[in-house]
């Protein structure tokens, strides 16, 4: 008998729950080891190189191990979504450079009509004024209490462009991926991870120069700093890992949306660890954000069950038993679970 379908690894909360744990750990460790007051290390763009090499690490043992299968994906595909990747990547860091925060922050939220404007248009995604509004709310939420000066300039303007496109883009292909090849969310991080790494390993050094002025080889790793480093790295894998597999099982738009979440959860921190202000704004904020998630899921769910099919009768069941085959009859199973399973990430 063949094997059967196994249910997922992770559930559906645990994906968030890695997702929102990991990002909020690695937006922590990425402050002591980047601000002036902790190790300075000023080089977003190589680490994210070194955070794709270790995860490409991991993909690498995990295939050799057994523990996943490599499936095919066309190399020119893999190359063209990692460029969107990295472009992505240069492009949130160039924006924030010419940018004020507040400009930079209001970037960050136009992805989220950005990435239902292109559902719409890549995969005729349609959205109820349930879920809509609720969009709306979280993005006002967020604005409020992440949102201060805002100042813009032409450069930076285009930058922020780019990097919301791409961003966007690169969410939603990573579930299309998915969905056109069969493939599981570590199996595609697998395939992705390598070639980021050596792209970023290679350009990382002179992008972080033209942003900061100085060179990697000119650092000092200090033990500290290698530890945060490293920590930092090990962060990365749990969290891409956790994006691809949301993304994989929702959609890009609710990845966006509820992964907000991590903004307030990150508001949260800088407040109790490294005595952030916050303000009664930034409170009220994060209120109108959570309450928008919450509107959010709900319509989601409502929607989905809207569309679900309506189950049919016992007697339209039992009518189907003669296109059982005798095998699973004896069993007690349909037919559907003799069939192969596949294995999810």
């Amino acid at each position: 008998m063949e094997a059967e379908k196994k249910p997922p690894a992770v559930s559906d909360v645990g994906a968030w729950a890695m997702n929102v744990v990991s990002s909020v750990g690695i937006i922590m460790a990425n402050k002591q080891l980047m601000s002036s007051s902790g190790y300075a290390f000023s080089f977003a763009t190589t680490l994210t190189g070194f955070h794709f090499t270790v995860t490409a690490l991991v993909g690498w043992i995990s295939n050799a191990t057994g523990y996943s299968v490599s499936k095919h994906v066309p190399l020119w595909e893999l190359v063209w979504f990692s460029l969107v990747a990295n472009t992505s990547i240069t492009g949130m860091n160039l924006s924030l450079m010419l940018n004020s925060v507040g400009f930079y922050q209001i970037s960050k939220l136009s992805m989220i009509p950005v990435v239902c404007l292109m559902e719409w248009v890549l995969n005729s995604k349609h959205y109820t004024t349930k879920v809509i509004s609720a969009v709306v709310v979280v993005a006002a939420g967020v604005g409020i209490c992440t949102v201060t000066d805002v100042e813009v300039n032409a450069k930076g303007f285009i930058c922020a462009c780019v990097a919301v496109f791409c961003t966007s883009l690169q969410q939603i292909t990573i579930g299309s991926f998915q969905k056109k090849y069969n493939i599981g969310s570590f199996e595609l991080l697998s395939k992705t991870a390598p070639i980021q790494a050596v792209s970023l390993i290679i350009l990382g050094p002179f992008a972080d120069y033209y942003l900061n002025g100085r060179w990697l080889l000119n650092y000092n790793f200090s033990t500290g700093a290698t530890f945060f480093i490293l920590l930092s790295c090990s962060l990365a894998v749990f969290c891409n890992m956790s994006q691809y597999l949301c993304i994989g099982r929702f959609s890009a738009t609710s990845f966006q949306v509820l992964g907000h979440m991590k903004t307030v959860c990150v508001l949260i921190l800088g407040w109790i660890l490294f005595d952030s202000a916050l303000t009664v704004k930034n409170i009220l904020g994060m209120l109108l954000a959570v309450m928008g998630m919450v509107v959010y899921s709900w319509a989601v769910e409502t929607e989905k069950k809207a569309s679900a099919p309506i189950p049919r009768n016992k007697s339209d069941m039992l009518d189907d038993s003669e296109d059982v085959p005798l095998k699973a009859r004896v069993s007690g199973l349909p037919s559907s679970d003799l069939e192969e399973g596949e294995m999810k990430s």
